[in-house]
């Protein structure tokens, strides 16, 4: 692990660097939980944890700044386990081994970094720790299991914050404020389906595509890169056209929030068309290849010969099933006609799985329009319904409007032209903060979301840049001195 205490800010990279040091995915967050808990103590911070298990910090004003409006610092402490297919590594139990590249940016060893939103919680950290700071009222939350659900954010209680200013310490792009975010709505498709015994006379294949770049599905929907489910089936549907092709596993993306970078099938043609079949396979490579030159360069489809199962999917519903997945919707559905440049509704076809006669899709449906969200969310309901699997819609959470008229905004864009000399730019968010939910808990906070330079969440080509880290925590700091009175 490389020593970011080198990095400026020194405080807030020391506690980065020991937040990468314990191990933290989604809803395995105990361990880290624990040390924060320990960490207050040692700096005589109030602190307290709530039914659902965030973290409430609380810190008074100091001196002369007492009659300040109440600011909350927001962050979460879980992170995205993804690592490279080649990558030995448990992110329950393992650190994550961070690299300072020579191009300025932090990054990992082969799988995610966690800067998202390891880095936030580490700045929320440095403010409670610091003595040299000037500021009103502090309040710190902590929330866990944001990734794979917001559960933190969910389950948080009325009355337990005297604040009225949430600064949501979860942005990617250092300069840029965001005042609104998208909602979201997971589609859960799940169905039995029969097998049958594998046929005499068949080769067995491992058929592989990986290499993608993956990314978050929010931030990243609108980039052009390919979703390994989608190639996969294609591929599954073009085949049956040409061989006879069977079906015994299938298994793509491993979270609803990431768009999938490997999917996996095992999968039989005659032995009369085995080699026809490679060659195709080859061909399909190449074509994926030439159609994603500039967004997928690593791009890979591969078949390894390998021993016959004993059970492969019953023809009929493996045609059902290949057929509703491969026209899935997935990606872009709408632009926002408000807001140049941001996505208003998409779909992720995150995880596709076909196992021991158990057929599931987790898709995660987002949107800034309430009712183009439910529009999406539906149509892909009926499109499983046709094939008779059982549909549910789940965990669903609103989006932040935003408010132009702001007062904490005012007070951020002044304050990051005096530091720089230049406005920020002021931005809603594709992706599903935290901000939508806590909002309708707390309604009368004024919520603002920034944070440094992030690229590739979600992914292990996850990095964060350094020089935008020290932008952000200057900028942090002279917004708590700046926080409007009371």
């Amino acid at each position: 692990m490389s020593n970011l205490s080198q990095l400026k800010p020194q405080s807030l990279w020391e506690n980065f660097s020991k937040i990468c040091s314990i191990p933290h995915p989604s809803k395995h967050e105990e361990k880290i939980v624990a040390y924060l808990m320990e960490w207050a103590k040692k700096y005589n911070i109030s602190v307290k944890k709530d039914k659902i298990g965030n973290l409430i910090f609380k810190k008074p004003a100091t001196k002369g700044m007492e009659n300040r409006k109440g600011v909350i610092l927001q962050g979460h402490i879980d992170m995205v386990p993804q690592k490279n297919s080649n990558k030995v590594h448990d992110f329950t139990k393992d650190p994550i081994e961070t690299i300072i590249g020579d191009d300025g940016w932090v990054r990992a060893n082969g799988t995610t970094l966690g800067a998202d939103n390891g880095i936030g919680c580490a700045a929320a950290m440095s403010v409670l720790q610091a003595t040299d700071i000037e500021h009103g009222p502090i309040e710190v939350l902590i929330t866990v299991d944001e990734e794979t659900g917001m559960t933190g954010a969910f389950g948080l209680e009325p009355g337990l914050f005297d604040g009225d200013i949430l600064l949501n310490l979860d942005s990617e792009d250092e300069g840029e404020l965001y005042v609104g975010c998208a909602g979201g709505v997971d589609v859960n498709i799940s169905m039995e389906y029969p097998q049958t015994e594998t046929h005499r006379g068949f080769v067995a294949y491992n058929l592989s595509v990986k290499g993608l770049k993956g990314g978050h599905s929010g931030m990243d929907i609108n980039t052009g890169r390919a979703n390994s489910n989608k190639l996969l089936f294609r591929f599954l549907i073009h085949s049956m056209r040409s061989f006879d092709l069977k079906i015994a596993e299938v298994n793509g993306g491993s979270l609803r929030n990431a768009i999938p970078r490997e999917s996996f099938a095992l999968v039989l043609v005659p032995e009369k068309e085995a080699k026809a079949f490679e060659a195709e396979v080859m061909k399909t490579e190449q074509i994926f290849k030439d159609e994603f030159a500039k967004t997928e360069p690593d791009m890979q489809m591969k078949v390894e010969k390998t021993g016959l199962p004993a059970k492969i999917m019953a023809q009929n519903e493996m045609l059902k099933i290949c057929k509703a997945t491969y026209v899935c919707p997935h990606g872009v559905e709408r632009m926002s006609d408000s807001m140049p440049g941001l996505v208003e509704t998409s779909n992720n076809l995150a995880i596709v799985k076909c196992i021991d006669g158990k057929f599931t899709v987790n898709c995660l449906v987002r949107s800034s329009v309430d009712s183009a969200k439910m529009a999406v969310m539906y149509k892909i309901g009926s499109l499983f319904d046709l094939i008779g699997a059982n549909v549910k819609y789940e965990g669903a959470y609103p989006g932040w409007k935003p408010n132009m008229d702001s007062p904490i905004l005012k007070t951020m864009m002044k304050t990051y032209k005096e530091l720089y000399g230049k406005t920020p730019e002021i931005k809603a968010i594709h992706a599903g903060l935290e901000c939508g939910l806590l909002g309708g808990v707390y309604p009368h906070w004024d919520m603002i979301s920034f944070g440094p330079t992030i690229r590739n969440p979600h992914s292990p080509d996850e990095r964060v840049n350094i020089e935008s880290v020290e932008k952000f925590w200057n900028f942090l700091k002279a917004t708590l001195k700046n926080v409007p009175l009371k």
